[in-house]
């Protein structure tokens, strides 16, 4: 019931001038389609608001204490499960990928001992090709949602982004897989990512609400049918993951808490911090089981990834001269971080054109990514020099079947630096890195190489359609980095070599990912020494900050670039000067309080709509009257159940409470299942019958008044959890309800694409230009000349 064309071009004539400029030059085109995972998919919004009708009203009166209390023991008790099998997931992972891994390059050297070099490479390119076409084609034909790091996926979710199969089984084991592959194939990709996915998969199908597929259909298990319950499992699941990845329970909590989700409530913060202690547990057993010798090549690690700690006190103290350099490696990082995050999207952006093709392509894609990988991995340790070994390497002199070093070509009691870093995986090379008291270990320009491989390598391996994650490949070239700042200053710092390399890595990480405290307990966990608190933090204010002013973090430059409808917790400057009638579209559907059949089955076989406003009109109200908003999928129900009246007429009062509707009826389904309403097949003569809407009817929306800023409305829209938010006129004498907003009226190419004028506004966010660069730059030059 949109109001007519004439008042609303004669209202437009009234508005002032500024207003009038702002004309919309077209409909809401903003396509409901995004990258998940490799695959472009149709995504929908989550529906976080609470529905108040007659319906759930009696189904909350009849649930007894005991419901009350067997849902709360059945969240802790999902917890406890989630915790349990993302601590099994992630030490399987870490498993199979040492194992593998250690096979792979314990072969290779074997070769190179023997001078066998040409065959040494052959298996080394032809294993890592083998493992990653394994990694690519499983997820472009199997699942193509698995592909990536999935934390976009997973932050989009929390958001309120909803995509098909990307919480499924299928996902799942996909996930599994082929990130053990791609890790194994000397990708320079990592585990984390992956395993935040991975622990959100686990959680998700927790918070399915029970499946008919498999016989599990109790009653108790429905508690989860809902889109806000379902959140805050993914949340816990995705905190877990980061716990089962780098054995850090309190870092995994903040990560989520910071980095992933859009909504937090004090009782999250419980749950979440069981769920990661329950990792961490889990975790602290399989080590210790695997300290006997029973897991091959894994065990040896320890609860701490990379422990710093040392008996030599003063390898890790600093002092206030010490602070000039660590602003130097926060500002550098910054620089290095924003460069990585700009690239990193041009990369995407041409693996995107590529993968568009199908599936040959993508896998003729991951197969030259492997070929480039293997040759500089393989060929760039052939410029290092041979060192000889450390006295303190082993006890016989030796140091080539050490994980720090590898013999490569050197001859015996020798070592090569370049490959010590390429030929281990990159838990292995980050602990060599972060190792403390071996300032002599590595050769400046081996470090260069080193620093100048990883970055690209970084960039070139993400976009491969497989499972991928970019915080361990991040950590690894900061950490590089940060030993190459180390050797440059020389006598002119008495800071560490291992400590300057941990700054190293807090500052890339503070330069792309973006993210401060989360970072810095992980960094702490992961490195047992809290005497690297307060450089650290540091570290990554300076290096956020200065980092900020280029653009994104890499997370956030991925959801644009997939094109999923994120919400930022802040509003853009120019929707301060619009009003949600600025942006509201049309033509708007509604119902009648008591609807005919036809027209409800009508409307939706040509709309899209997901929630429609019903207005209460004469017999049932005095004048046109906004009633509620009743969902798209309850009134599939409603259709499915042909509860009709042959008149319009109302439900008696006692017609719902006698049981011929239930609550559980109503429940949304698990993601990516629901119905259609291709699925609805009525007679002729029940086409021309009534339902009557009122039981069913949320009956009190989330309304604002046509005036409200766009910016306001944002604000309500994204801290509520809303999917629609209906528009109400400010006048009495028009129509109840002049639209409603979705979340795709809140982002920026539907608002620019209303109102082009707003392209050349100066209303932006604070943001670094070539232009303004430039003009600072050329100011300085001449603030310096006049000053000499």
């Amino acid at each position: 019931m949109a109001p007519p064309l004439e008042d609303h071009q004669m209202e437009e004539e009234q508005r002032p001038l500024l207003t009038r400029a702002l004309h919309r030059s077209a409909t809401n085109n903003t396509s409901q389609v995004a990258m998940v995972g490799s695959n472009p998919c149709p995504i929908e919004s989550l529906d976080y608001e609470i529905i108040e009708n007659d319906l759930f009203d009696q189904n909350w009166r009849t649930r007894s204490k005991v419901d009350q209390v067997r849902y709360v023991v059945l969240k802790w008790t999902f917890c406890f499960a989630i915790g349990v099998l993302t601590g099994i997931v992630g030490f399987v992972i870490n498993l199979a990928v040492e194992n593998v891994s250690g096979f792979k390059h314990g072969a290779v050297s074997a070769l190179m001992e023997s001078t066998s070099y040409w065959t040494a490479f052959w298996l080394f390119a032809g294993s890592n090709l083998v493992f990653l076409l394994f990694a690519s084609s499983i997820t472009a034909f199997v699942s193509p949602a698995a592909g990536g790091s999935g934390i976009p996926e997973v932050k989009a979710y929390l958001n309120g982004v909803d995509a098909p199969n990307i919480f499924s089984m299928r996902t799942l084991a996909v996930k599994i897989a082929g990130n053990i592959a791609a890790v194994s194939s000397s990708l320079h990709v990592g585990k984390a990512g992956p395993m935040v996915h991975t622990g959100a998969c686990i959680a998700a199908i927790f918070g399915q609400g029970g499946s008919r597929k498999y016989g599990l259909t109790c009653r108790w298990l429905r508690y989860f049918k809902n889109d806000r319950d379902r959140r805050d499992l993914v949340t816990i699941g995705a905190g877990a993951g980061v716990a089962a990845a780098f054995r850090a329970p309190v870092g995994g909590v903040l990560f989520a808490l910071e980095s992933l989700s859009s909504w937090w409530r004090s009782a999250l913060i419980w749950r979440s911090f069981f769920t990661t202690a329950v990792v961490a547990v889990v975790l602290r057993l399989f080590i210790e089981l695997c300290g006997t010798g029973r897991c091959g090549m894994f065990g040896k690690g320890g609860l701490i990834m990379y422990d710093v700690s040392t008996i030599f006190d003063d390898l890790m103290t600093y002092h206030l001269k010490d602070i000039p350099i660590v602003i130097l490696i926060g500002v550098t990082g910054a620089l290095l971080g924003g460069l990585y995050n700009f690239l990193m999207t041009k990369v995407l952006r041409a693996y995107n054109m590529i993968n568009e093709r199908g599936g040959a392509h993508k896998l003729m894609l991951a197969a030259s990514v492997s070929i480039l990988t293997s040759c500089c991995v393989f060929g760039l340790p052939w410029l290092a020099p041979c060192r000889p070994c450390p006295t303190n390497g082993s006890p016989d002199g030796t140091c080539h079947a050490l994980n720090r070093f590898r013999r490569f070509h050197c001859p015996p009691g020798h070592y090569n630096d370049l490959a010590s870093l390429f030929l281990n995986i990159n838990d292995d090379a980050i602990r060599n890195l972060y190792s403390t008291g071996t300032s002599d270990v590595y050769h400046p320009g081996s470090m260069i190489i080193f620093f100048v491989a990883s970055y690209g390598l970084g960039v070139l391996s993400y976009g491969v359609v497989a499972p991928s994650g970019l915080f361990v490949p991040i950590i690894l070239t900061g950490a590089t980095y940060g030993r190459l700042v180390a050797m440059l200053l020389g006598s002119h710092s008495g800071l560490d070599h291992g400590l300057v390399a941990i700054l190293g890595s807090a500052s890339f990480l503070g330069g792309t990912i973006r993210m401060t405290v989360s970072v810095c307990v992980i960094i702490l966990e992961l490195t047992n020494n809290l005497l690297l608190l307060p450089l650290v933090m540091l570290v990554l204010l300076i290096s956020k900050t200065v980092a900020d002013s280029f653009n994104s973090s890499i997370y956030d430059l991925i959801l644009q670039l997939k094109g999923l409808p994120h919400l930022d917790g802040h509003a853009e400057p120019y929707m301060r000067q619009l009003t949600v009638g600025d942006v509201v579209a049309g033509p708007l559907r509604s119902f009648n309080g008591v609807e005919k059949v036809g027209n409800i089955v009508h409307i939706l076989r040509t709309t899209g709509h997901h929630a429609f406003p019903v207005v209460d009109e004469p017999p049932f109200s005095p004048a046109p009257v906004l009633y509620g908003l009743v969902l798209r999928a309850h009134l599939l129900v409603l259709l499915k159940k042909r509860e009709f009246l042959p008149a319009p007429e109302r439900y008696p009062k006692e017609y719902v409470a006698a049981g011929r509707f239930l609550a559980e009826d109503f429940d949304k389904r698990g993601s990516g299942k629901q119905d259609t309403i291709a699925d609805v097949q009525l007679p002729s003569e029940e086409m021309e019958m009534y339902v009557d809407l009122h039981p069913f009817t949320n009956t009190s929306p989330y309304t604002v008044v046509e005036t409200m800023s766009l910016a306001k409305a944002l604000v309500l829209f994204r801290e509520v959890g809303l999917r629609h938010l209906l528009v109400v006129p400010k006048a009495c004498d028009r129509s109840p309800v002049v639209g409603i907003l979705t979340r795709h009226d809140f982002m920026p190419e539907h608002i620019l694409g209303l109102h082009p004028v707003l392209l050349g506004s100066r209303w932006k966010r604070l943001r670094w230009q070539k232009g303004v660069v430039a003009k600072y730059f050329r100011s300085l030059l001449v603030w310096i000349t006049n000053s000499g």
